[in-house]
């Protein structure tokens, strides 16, 4: 069978769009990083977050992360009141390549993300590009999240993907080893990658 890639799958926070809670928290600490580093590891962590990218509700999150920490009720509420300002905005050079990448029409281009169904229609107002994807997975919506097989599962069989004629960009390295495990091409996205060259190593033209 050929197995020349036809299919890009890309992640989107922390690929296309840069997104840091600490953005909020730095105000609201007066620019403390200890605090702020202390607070998002230790009450509003990134497990926590993922339960809202799973399809938990923001007000469910919520009342539970209160019920143990009810001294920082407002702090906790901040994570969602101001979530659009975690997100600075378009990790320019990425999307420049997806764009790129469109306008060949060689490939099909996925988006597969782990995001809260109801902060999805807020990102898509603010990166219109969100609806130039031939289709976006999103967690919350399908309840269930990166690294879980499910997920990819999803994908691949609702967008009819071949694993092996696919490539897969996520900031997470957890991410990719599950993706790898399903027979797809990875590249583990970090601030030093080459995304162009990452991509020309696996005959990928643009």
């Amino acid at each position: 069978m050929n197995k020349e890639i036809n299919t890009i799958i890309f992640d989107l926070g922390g690929v296309l769009v840069d997104w840091k809670p600490e953005y909020v928290y730095r105000k609201a600490f007066n620019g403390d990083e200890e605090k702020v580093q202390w607070f998002l590891n230790t009450i509003c962590t990134p497990e926590w977050n993922m339960e809202q990218d799973a399809g938990r509700t923001i007000a469910e999150g919520e009342k539970s992360k209160i019920a143990e920490f009810p001294e920082y009720e407002e702090l906790i509420k901040l994570f969602y009141k101001d979530w659009p300002k975690m997100l600075s905005g378009p990790i320019k050079e990425n999307v420049e390549l997806f764009k790129k990448l469109k306008l060949s029409e060689k490939y099909k281009i996925y988006a597969l993300t782990n995001w809260s169904a109801e902060t999805w229609e807020i990102a898509i107002k603010m990166f219109p590009f969100f609806n130039e994807f031939d289709g976006v997975v999103v967690s919350g919506k399908e309840k269930t999240r990166k690294p879980f097989e499910k997920i990819y599962n999803i994908l691949l069989n609702k967008f009819n993907i071949t694993p092996e004629k696919a490539v897969f960009i996520d900031d997470s390295l957890p991410n990719c080893i599950t993706a790898k495990t399903l027979g797809i091409h990875t590249i583990h996205y970090t601030n030093h990658t080459d995304l162009t060259n990452k991509l020309q190593l696996l005959q990928i033209k643009f």
